[in-house]
């Protein structure tokens, strides 16, 4: 069992880490990716959902930095159990407040988890792992983390056929407090007595080193190429091409599924050789992705759309991985945090812009998100240093 654990890069704080994410996302994506659906249905309009989107990725930027200081003067597991109470607290307004507002207010808080806590939930693996250890690490959180995804959107797609698009919402708004209150009391147990952080310096921003600002440029582009039809993926599925919630659900379980069984041949091979293209490859598949859905007719080739979304995951532990290797370690938690703030500020307007280009065309959302990731995934292929495995 120990050898297992240790092949798993499961040690005491990544098991609790990982732990906390499967219950969170379980809870979580009952309901988050039908949040669009449910706007719809309580009246927004396109721009409030590009609106909405907006919101949630300018949350994204502005948490990231500010978690990442948390992380480094509690220390990352205090940080965690703080970031996930915040979160419960969002589920509870989500499941009180039925309105357009109500949902706008909730996200100020269900975003903690996400966003706050991105940097704690790397400063442990950075903690604990080192090396290729620290690939699996993160090959083996996002394993978890996505395994619930596989199932918790087919049954939110049930509920909401079954009970209606409303209190389909709020039946999965109430599994999401019970769950996440039992996670938020069990790493509250499992932590206790975890070593405080040590002293952390003030007032001095980190620098990202020349090949992580080069690397946080490609992502730029990349990640507004994700973010133009984000909220608008499953609106074109359900509305446009006339899918079910339930078929939508199925769809989101291939694009999960086939990230899950592409990350562990991925992370080997990644530990083994140079990272840079693994990051390439990744990129690649984001560009592929809003073509390959837009172009999509019936369910087989919307299926195929959403296998090539989840390839989007496969280069994505060696890119956080390298993230890790080259911060401090006493500075690491703001290095994350501040990577991550830039690069969400840089892309926050990304569903607004998808929106206005929904109302003049549909069409236009997809082709100028491919066109972007055109542009990152050849910015990243030239400008990117090769980065060899830590070893």
């Amino acid at each position: 069992m120990k050898n297992f654990r240790h092949a798993l890069a499961w040690e005491r704080g990544v098991g609790a880490l990982a732990l906390g994410l499967f219950v969170f996302a379980f809870g979580q994506e009952l309901w988050f990716r039908y949040l669009p659906v449910y706007l719809r249905f309580l009246g927004a309009t396109p721009l409030v959902l590009g609106a909405f989107g907006a919101l949630k990725d300018l949350l994204d930027a502005a948490y990231a930095y500010p978690g990442g200081v948390i992380t480094d003067r509690l220390g990352s597991r205090k940080a965690l159990v703080l970031f996930g109470a915040l979160t419960v607290a969002g589920f509870v307004v989500y499941l009180a407040w039925r309105s357009v507002a109500g949902v706008f207010v909730g996200i100020l808080l269900v975003m903690a988890w996400p966003s706050l806590g991105l940097p704690a939930t790397f400063s442990i693996i950075g903690e604990e792992l080192r090396g290729t250890r620290r690939v699996v690490g993160f090959t083996v959180q996002a394993v978890v983390k996505r395994v619930p995804i596989v199932i918790a959107p087919i049954v939110g797609g049930i509920l909401i056929e079954k009970l209606g698009v409303s209190n389909g919402m709020r039946a999965g708004f109430a599994a999401s407090i019970v769950l996440g209150a039992v996670m938020i009391a069990i790493l509250h147990r499992r932590f206790r007595g975890a070593a405080s952080p040590g002293p952390a310096e003030r007032g001095k921003r980190p620098r990202l080193p020349s090949a992580l600002r080069r690397l946080l440029a490609a992502d730029v582009l990349i990640r507004l190429c994700e973010g133009l039809p984000d909220v608008f993926i499953v609106i074109w599925v359900i509305e446009v091409r006339r899918f079910s919630p339930a078929q939508f659900g199925i769809l989101t379980s291939i694009l999960t599924g086939t990230a899950i069984v592409s990350y562990i041949p991925a992370a080997v091979l990644a530990g083994r050789a140079e990272k840079k293209w693994f990051i390439v490859l990744t990129y690649v598949f984001f560009t592929l992705y809003p073509v390959a859905v837009f172009l999509a007719r019936d369910f087989l080739a919307m299926a195929g759309a959403f296998a090539i979304g989840g390839l989007r995951e496969i280069g994505e532990p060696a890119r956080k991985s390298f993230i890790v290797d080259s911060a401090e370690p006493a500075k690491r938690g703001r290095t994350v945090g501040f990577y991550y703030a830039v690069r969400g500020f840089s892309v926050a307007g990304a569903a607004a812009i998808g929106g206005w280009l929904w109302t003049i065309r549909p069409s236009l959302t997809f082709l100028v998100a491919a066109a972007l990731g055109v542009a990152g995934t050849a910015g990243c292929a030239i400008f990117l240093p090769r980065v060899a495995a830590a070893r």
